[in-house]
């Protein structure tokens, strides 16, 4: 992988989309270099399908971290301290929890001294306590499509007008 691909990689996640001319547009790649280059990128396991969807063990971001961040209470402390938390590179998803965490933290990283570094970037937010982190040592499912997780008739049975 070169600098192309990923500034392929950054437009399709970016910008959500599979488009070749719109990928063009937003990189300044040849569109033709484009096709070839998702054809490579597909061959290679990195794009799983059209969908674009990215294996990121394919690409090198395949540390997956898990951490718990316990916050200090306080008046609009989830929306303040959730938007710090977002902002932390390499951070992908932030959940405001109830029960004893306050916040559970999803990050994807390329290499250890990266999760040495998130930590630190989450304990230098003032309001925050402490934090539990964990590694993900294998993915037994991550489903993108979270409908796909429910049979037909369930899903008619919650979801359709009756």
């Amino acid at each position: 992988m070169d600098k192309k691909d990923i500034r392929i990689l950054k437009a399709i996640a970016g910008e959500g989309t599979n488009s070749p001319d719109k990928i063009q547009d937003i990189t300044g790649i040849p569109k033709s270099t484009v096709h070839y280059r998702l054809k490579q990128l597909r061959e290679e396991g990195v794009l799983k399908n059209d969908l674009m969807e990215m294996d990121l063990s394919e690409i090198g971001v395949d540390i997956t971290l898990i951490s718990e961040v316990y916050a200090e209470f306080g008046e609009g402390y989830h929306t303040t301290v959730g938007e710090k938390l977002e902002a932390i590179e390499g951070v992908n998803q932030v959940y405001f929890t109830m029960g004893d965490t306050d916040f559970v933290v999803i990050a994807n990283v390329t290499k250890r001294a990266m999760v040495e570094s998130i930590i630190e970037d989450y304990e230098s937010i003032a309001e925050i306590e402490r934090t539990s982190s964990k590694f993900v040592i294998s993915t037994v499912k991550d489903e993108t499509y979270p409908i796909n997780d429910f049979e037909y008739e369930t899903l008619v049975d919650t979801l359709a007008e009756k």
